[in-house]
């Protein structure tokens, strides 16, 4: 068990991976908060539920998936805390979300005449996300701590 906590927190102890886990946490968490508290002009936690089962049709454990990861992840790439598994958490569920959004293309449609958002977001989640997994979380970070103590 130290063997495995120690693999999933080693860490190169550079910058980047901190600013990395910090912006990904900046632009995920606003998106997790509009589903978890409402925040942002979301919907709040039992209408992101609502919409999830009744709309969409899913089963309430795989609904409440994505409202935790959104909400959850970010707040432990902030600390640097399990890393990986956040990093990792979050590329499945944008791969979720790419999905969804691939019938749209390539671009962002904030202005355009295009319908709905393309996948050009996601793809710059996976590249953090793999980065993150690569590298660990970083410099000040709870991974790091971690790992020296179960060196």
């Amino acid at each position: 068990m130290k063997k495995l906590l120690h693999l999933l927190t080693v860490t190169s102890g550079t910058f980047a991976p901190l600013f990395l886990r910090l912006s990904l946490a900046v632009v995920v968490f606003p998106h997790g908060a509009q589903k978890m508290l409402g925040w942002f002009g979301g919907y709040g936690f039992e209408g992101t539920m609502a919409f999830f089962t009744g709309k969409m049709g899913l089963p309430y454990p795989i609904a409440l998936l994505p409202v935790l990861t959104e909400f959850l992840a970010p707040v432990a790439l902030v600390f640097g805390f399990l890393t990986r598994i956040s990093a990792l958490a979050l590329g499945v569920n944008f791969l979720v979300v790419t999905t969804v959004l691939w019938p749209n293309g390539f671009f962002m449609n904030w202005f355009g005449a295009q319908k709905g958002e393309g996948i050009e977001y996601c793809l710059l989640i996976f590249g953090i996300v793999l980065a993150l997994i690569a590298q660990g979380a970083g410099r000040f970070s709870v991974d790091q701590v971690v790992a020296e103590k179960t060196a």
